[in-house]
């Protein structure tokens, strides 16, 4: 059996978005919707710090690396489910299904880290603003993005290391949309317990230790607003500050609830977990957009010089 997930010929069935026939066309429509405004909105971004020299500065430089991260991340998921309800087939290959999980988890984790380096980056600009330039020089900036895609690059490779050596019996439906950890040990027929072992050490390393630097970046930086004496200067660091913890929490929540809350094979926990997914691949990435960029007055007038053909490509830190 462990030969034949080798196999061309052998694939798996994704559970879907949802069972009813009825509501397929609705789903359709929504998750179409949903994936071109994250893809446009992602791709607006980066073309707007790319051509305005204003926004060639660190924070601008690690919201660019999010934002292609989204770009990727979502497109890794939703084109494939959406692909299924069109053409009322559930069939992944296991070839397939194994890339999708690669990049998948790639792309999911270098959102966490870019998250983690974007609190840092925050940290330092309030907490240490005169030395701000010496810190995040653009060598460092790049040395940071290039050290996340190196870890998320290992993290993946072991996870999907340790998945292609399942082997899969009859049972093969994947309970997701797509090709994730937990629902493919699910259907193993072969022990699982090195898979949840590693899961557990490394992918909770990988959710917590970023999570934790977050919250304790985000504590110093709320101690030094406390102490600013300009009243809006205190609102406008706490509305900042209020977004980005609102989008962290929405992203740590389900991705915790995903990976680190283990849930029974039920019908309703099927449900909840593919809710729970949709959250973190799909709902995070349109947000993001809108929370980080949209409310942010530079950015703002960095898409508008960008949509009247107005910006240079040089950076200039």
């Amino acid at each position: 059996m462990e030969r034949e997930n080798r196999t061309g010929l052998f694939e798996f069935l994704l559970w879907g978005l949802s069972e009813r026939p009825a509501q397929q066309r609705v789903l359709f429509l929504l998750f179409l919707w949903m994936y071109v405004v994250t893809v446009a909105g992602n791709l607006l971004i980066v073309l707007a710090i790319s051509t305005d020299e204003r926004l060639h500065t660190p924070m601008y430089f690690f919201l660019a690396s999010l934002s292609w991260t989204d770009i990727l991340f979502i497109s890794t998921t939703v084109p494939k489910a959406l692909a299924s309800i069109h053409t009322h087939s559930r069939a992944i290959s296991y070839a397939g299904c194994l890339a999708q999980l690669y990049f998948f988890l790639t792309f999911g984790d270098m959102d966490i880290f870019l998250l983690a380096t974007m609190a840092y980056d925050r940290y330092v600009a309030i907490c240490h603003p005169l030395h701000y330039k010496v810190i995040m020089s653009l060598r460092r900036c790049v040395l940071l993005v290039t050290t996340c895609w190196v870890l998320t690059t290992l993290v993946a490779t072991t996870h999907t290391s340790l998945i292609s050596r399942l082997s899969f019996c009859t049972t093969k439906v994947v309970p997701d949309f797509f090709c994730d950890l937990g629902p493919l040990m699910k259907v193993a027929c072969s022990d699982t317990r090195a898979n949840e072992l590693v899961l557990l050490f490394l992918g909770g390393a990988v959710i917590l230790i970023p999570f934790l630097l977050i919250l304790a970046s985000y504590s110093r930086i709320v101690a030094t607003i406390l102490r600013v004496p300009s009243a809006q200067g205190k609102r406008k660091a706490f509305s900042t500050c209020g977004s980005h913890l609102a989008v962290v929490a929405l992203f740590f929540g389900t991705v915790i609830r995903a990976y680190l809350c283990p849930s029974s094979s039920s019908s309703n926990s099927v449900e909840e977990d593919t809710a729970a997914a949709v959250m973190y691949t799909v709902v995070t990435p349109l947000l993001n957009p809108f929370i980080y960029s949209l409310r942010n007055k530079d950015m703002k007038q960095a898409l508008g010089r960008l949509l009247r053909g107005q910006g240079s490509f040089s950076w200039g830190h």
